[in-house]
């Protein structure tokens, strides 16, 4: 339960606060008006709701409906002259933050929270810190490919960075939960829209950074992406970045007044020795560990998590032990047919996670190489281009474009995008079953490999707005192995 008097003096502290417009209703006296449930949605308003008004596709009879089942009051930037009380504020995404936290008892403040960003490498850093914690603390985690509020059930969340109300919902649930961590997955369109307003980590740290996201209903520019990103390095006590990245400089100089850790050449946490399933580490993590994923952006995944739990209890045993356990759905899995090839599966889904996969499996693999790949609909378009430039200069490999959760837009259109940089011959199957059926058939020894990339563990194909069933890429290879 929050009062409104709370409400108001968290917005009026914030300089959020404008009025209260109060269209002949009965709520002369504000101060004992109080709230059991806030939400955005305006399907899940009770009587005693307060509901936040946010978004640009919102509609009038949105606020109406909620009104017809009970609704009283009702959070917003502008009046929207229905009849009930309006708290009337400059920015209804902060508000929306500030008071969520509040609401659910500062939840943040019970937890040590650790976030990644990056454009790559979030999720595998995510799982390889919750693995390291999880030997002698209690972690929670929100990543995009599992969530998990009490360390024994996990769930897929809708969004890479919940919404406020979500996300302090779900913290307080993992406090409840009696869970000490909380590691996080903080996308640069968390800062966009401001679900993270207000919210201090312990620890943050930044991957890396390349080219995407970036079109009319996402960043404007390269830029603005950057600097959405680099937020979360000033809203955190401690960060760890990988000096190898583009534009290091930008955030050596932003970060020098704070706790911090470097990694990669321009550090003193390097990794030496590095094979297929094990790696040396020089620094505060020296010593030698095995890991499960191959790749060495891996083993950088792996030491940036390991460089952040240093930083949050975990002990160097904890950190070893943590990165040998660690397995993630749809990251570098690896499947062999019975013929000897080799299939991967990784959610490889841009231009430069897709160039560091392939150098990878071509490091292992000296055979033939086929590779699966689409693209999305709707989001994301400059992928195509690079995909086709890269592609280009591996004539080497037979390619496959098919669906990759297409949305409104025609796979095949989308294939022929991709394909108009590629002076080569490729395949276009728009069905993802078949091409993957396809790609398989043209491998037959143990030095071969089919590259299965952009959808990883998801089991679903967007099409026309809506979540198709899709067995998923593993479980269609594992049919024609």
């Amino acid at each position: 339960m929050i009062k409104i008097e709370t409400v108001l003096d968290i917005l009026k502290k914030n300089g959020l606060f404008r009025e209260i417009i109060d269209q002949g209703s009965y709520y002369y006296n504000y101060s004992d008006v109080d709230f059991d449930s806030i939400s955005y949605d305006s399907r899940k308003v009770k009587e005693r709701s307060l509901f936040f008004v946010k978004g640009a596709s919102f509609k009038k009879e949105f606020l109406l409906s909620a009104i017809s089942q009970g609704l009283g009051w009702y959070i917003a930037e502008q009046d929207f002259e229905v009849g009930i009380p309006a708290i009337i504020v400059n920015d209804i995404k902060k508000a929306m933050s500030l008071i969520a936290m509040e609401f659910y008892g500062n939840p943040q403040e019970k937890l040590k929270i650790l976030a990644f960003t990056g454009t790559k490498g979030k999720t595998t850093a995510a799982y390889f810190a919750y693995n390291i914690l999880a030997q002698h603390h209690r972690p929670a985690m929100l990543s995009t490919m599992n969530t998990t509020l009490d360390g024994k059930t996990f769930f897929k969340s809708a969004l890479t960075t919940p919404e406020s109300i979500d996300l302090f919902d779900m913290m307080a649930q993992a406090v409840h939960n009696g869970r000490t961590h909380l590691i996080m997955e903080v996308s640069s369109q968390a800062y966009l829209v401001k679900r993270v307003y207000g919210l201090t980590f312990d620890v943050g740290v930044f991957l890396n950074i390349s080219p995407d996201h970036i079109g009319p209903i996402e960043h404007p520019s390269l830029e603005d992406y950057f600097y959405h990103k680099r937020l979360l390095m000033e809203n955190s006590r401690a960060v760890v970045i990988n000096s190898d990245m583009d534009h290091f400089s930008v955030l050596k100089e932003q970060v020098e007044d704070q706790d911090h850790d470097f990694y990669g050449s321009q550090s003193s946490n390097q990794i030496e020795n590095s094979k297929a399933f094990s790696f040396s580490a020089t620094g505060k993590l020296a010593g030698d560990y095995d890991i499960q994923l191959i790749g060495h952006f891996n083993q950088e995944n792996a030491v940036a998590a390991g460089l952040a739990c240093l930083r949050l209890g975990a002990s160097l045993e904890d950190i070893k032990k943590g990165i040998a356990a660690t397995r993630v759905p749809g990251r570098m899995e690896v499947l062999t047919q019975k013929n000897g090839a080799k299939i991967f599966i990784d959610y490889a889904h841009n231009g430069d996670s897709l160039k560091k996969l392939i150098n990878v499996v071509e490091t292992h693999q000296t055979g033939k190489i086929a590779l699966v790949l689409g693209s999305t609909g709707n989001k994301g378009e400059s992928r195509r281009k690079d995909f086709g430039l890269l592609l280009n200069q591996h004539p080497e490999i037979q390619v496959f474009l098919t669906a990759d959760d297409p949305n409104y837009e025609d796979p095949m259109a989308i294939a022929d995008e991709i394909s108009s940089y590629i002076s080569h011959p490729v395949e276009k199957i728009a069905d993802r079953e078949e091409a993957i059926k396809a790609a398989m058939v043209i491998t037959n020894q143990e030095l071969d490999a089919v590259i299965i990339a952009g959808k990883g563990a998801d089991c679903y194909q967007i099409v026309q707005g809506k979540k198709e069933d899709y067995p998923g890429d593993a479980a269609i290879a594992e049919r024609y192995l």
